[in-house]
């Protein structure tokens, strides 16, 4: 057997499976129904209605972003919920736009935080978003960022509505601004494209992460699980390494309906949009070993496609069955993408999707080694 028959067959292996993971299991977002609304004005609605909901949100020299953002989070159609910002040793004027803001708003509370975890062996935000998890007053916490815009006042009631019966955590969408260039459309599709896994994954009971800039779960579930301990030691993860040890087939829910998306800025060089990601990468390797072995399946398949491709078309061999098999694959994403991109309200990405899915296989190159090696101590 010469090399450019076993490059066919890891030509074909791969494809075979890119087609399992898009027909079996991102085929499920594609087709996922959102629940019809209830409709009740907000006339009907009343405090015996709302389960009580603490926001939390972490803050460091976010003065901009919270004088910018702040106001739509604390106008929420919902009678019953508190906002809970900690101020992690800001130096700006956040102290100062907080306090301005709990003048007409006092469910608006403030923990302010001076080098009190100088030696703390808990390191970044989780010992951040731990003290805010701890002081809220009501077991529904729902998450985000102090640089995020909610999409609309009702998003709190929207996220609290998935907690139904046994789910004791809730999914949501948190898609970037758009701005003009390639960089900013690299990151929306890296965003949407990470959405589709880890949406499409909880709607096949196999949830493993989600996004701390829309999150809700009980706290009653944090406190089961002892907190944060048993990834202290690792600055990111505060989201995902927590609903990967957290998660189970049946307390999960996702939520895609606009009203409860949060936008959020993104990075403006590759530079800054690296070091991100190389943060939050270095979280994937403490993953439960399913989780690890399928996102590593799909990742390796997905870079193997394109590499055996290029060498059988470098190599003249197979080229009728390259690109067959390409067509069939890329239709495929295509036709799946057309509906996700509908859901997420970005279908003019649509027409990028060959491109950028090439592209992607870059990205597995440059931030693979980062699963296996390096350690962040910043939070973000």
């Amino acid at each position: 057997m010469d090399f450019t028959q076993l490059f066919l067959i890891g030509f074909i292996i791969c494809t075979i499976i890119q087609l399992g993971f898009w027909w079996g299991l991102f085929s499920r977002l594609a087709f996922f129904k959102t629940p019809v609304k209830s409709g009740i004005s907000e006339d009907e609605h009343d405090e015996k209605r709302d389960i009580p909901v603490s926001i939390i949100i972490c803050a460091r020299n976010e003065a901009a972003n919270l004088a910018k953002f702040l106001t739509r989070i604390l106008s929420q159609n919902y009678h019953l919920y508190e906002v809970i910002v900690v101020n992690d040793n800001s130096t700006d004027t956040t102290e100062d736009i907080l306090i301005q803001h709990t003048i007409n708003c006092p469910y608006l509370r403030i923990i302010h935080i001076h080098n009190k975890y100088e030696y703390d062996s808990q390191v970044g935000k989780k010992r951040v978003l731990a003290e805010g998890i701890n002081s809220a007053r009501h077991n529904v916490l729902l998450l985000t960022d102090a640089d995020c815009e909610v999409a609309s006042e009702n998003w709190l009631r929207e996220m609290q509505g998935s907690l139904q019966g046994d789910k004791q955590i809730v999914l949501g969408f948190s898609p970037y601004f758009r701005y003009p260039g390639c960089l900013n459309l690299f990151i929306r599709y890296e965003t949407i494209y990470t959405a589709v896994q880890y949406f499409s994954f909880a709607l096949a009971k196999m949830p493993y992460m989600g996004v701390g800039r829309n999150l809700a779960y009980h706290k009653r579930l944090f406190e089961l699980a002892g907190g944060f301990k048993k990834h202290e030691h690792i600055a990111s993860g505060d989201d995902d390494l927590f609903i990967n040890q957290v998660s189970t087939p049946q307390n999960v829910n996702i939520n895609i309906d606009p009203d409860t998306f949060v936008f959020s800025e993104p990075k403006r060089s590759w530079k800054a949009y690296f070091g991100q990601k190389a943060r939050h990468m270095t979280t994937g390797r403490e993953y439960q070993t399913k989780h690890k072995i399928l996102l590593g399946l799909l990742s390796t398949s997905h870079f193997g496609h394109y590499f055996f491709g290029g060498l059988l078309l470098m190599a003249q061999g197979s080229a009728n069955v390259v690109i067959i098999l390409y067509t069939i694959r890329m239709l495929s994403m295509i036709i799946l993408y057309g509906k996700i991109l509908k859901k997420l309200r970005d279908p003019s990405m649509l027409v990028w999707i060959p491109i950028l899915d090439a592209a992607f296989v870059l990205f597995y190159v440059v931030f693979a080694p980062f699963l296996m090696t390096g350690k962040r101590n910043q939070w973000t």
